[in-house]
């Protein structure tokens, strides 16, 4: 499958996440359009990686580069994992102490 298709999904799926972010106003939906962003990044990369990888192969079959983006792709999943759960945990907070996951609202309570 040629890369172009993974970068047009890719740009697709990020601009969701934009558009979502941008737009919204529940936390939770925020949350997950930013993470949403964050898997177009890794698909972009994981797609890069793999045509880098396939175009060294064919110069020296025991190559191994292009495995290095995949590495990094698993990194992001771990900080993001560990995102999710500092953010959600913020998101009950919230919840519990002002019963609303708006977004306007929290610009209130700098006042």
């Amino acid at each position: 499958m040629p890369v172009n298709y993974y970068i047009f999904l890719s740009l697709i799926l990020f601009s969701i996440g934009i558009a979502g972010v941008l737009t919204r106003r529940n936390a939770i939906i925020v949350f997950m359009c930013i993470e949403l962003m964050l898997n177009a990044v890794n698909l972009l990369l994981v797609a890069f990686s793999k045509m880098h990888h396939v175009a060294a192969l064919a110069i020296d079959p025991a190559s191994t580069v292009g495995t290095e983006a995949q590495l990094f792709v698993f990194f992001i999943m771990v900080v993001a994992a560990a995102e999710v759960t500092v953010g959600l945990a913020i998101i009950v907070m919230m919840y519990r102490n002002i019963h609303s996951v708006d977004i306007n609202f929290l610009n209130r309570l700098k006042h």
